[in-house]
């Protein structure tokens, strides 16, 4: 029951992420501080990414990269924004994911040591019960071979009848 309910919840905040990424793109135009921050942010952006792809391709780099003008700078920086909080929510939902498995997964372990160290100390307590047994048995075929009744038990548990001739 906690499975899909974990699953169905992961699958709603990541779906509740585009839209809430959407409102901070839109947010993040309108004050004015803000705005600067993220204009700052995507110029430089602009600059890394140009430089970037101009190593890609074999260009000069130590041209001046023209700035992008003031808007669009505000839509790169709002859209990276949007992708860098639905990227940060998929990428928690995966910790999240990968944290609940490996729970599950050392339960699924510990419970396994249990079994295994009950089969052990099963194994352990028949060993003894045998071995008190054996001594039982000594006891008894002592015991009977002092009352002179030394046919009745052999070193060997196989009854006469049933030895092959």
């Amino acid at each position: 029951m906690v499975l899909p309910v974990a699953k169905l919840g992961t699958l709603l905040l990541k779906t509740m992420s585009k839209p809430i990424a959407t409102r901070l793109k839109t947010e993040a135009s309108r004050h004015p501080k803000f705005r600067q921050l993220i204009i700052n942010l995507a110029q430089a952006n602009h600059r890394i990414s140009t430089n970037i792809q101009r190593r890609i391709y074999g260009h000069a780099t130590n041209v001046e990269i023209r700035p992008l003008n003031e808007e669009k700078a505000v839509q790169a920086a709002a859209d990276l924004i949007g992708e860098l909080f639905v990227f940060s929510v998929a990428g928690a939902a995966v910790i999240f994911e990968v944290q609940r498995s490996a729970r599950s997964e050392a339960r699924k372990e510990e419970a396994r040591k249990k079994e295994i160290e009950a089969i052990r100390q099963k194994e352990d307590q028949l060993a003894e019960e045998i071995l008190t047994m054996k001594q039982k048995l000594s006891e008894l075929e002592r015991v009977a071979n002092s009352r002179g009744l030394s046919g009745l038990f052999r070193s060997s548990s196989v009854p006469d009848q049933m030895k092959p001739a």
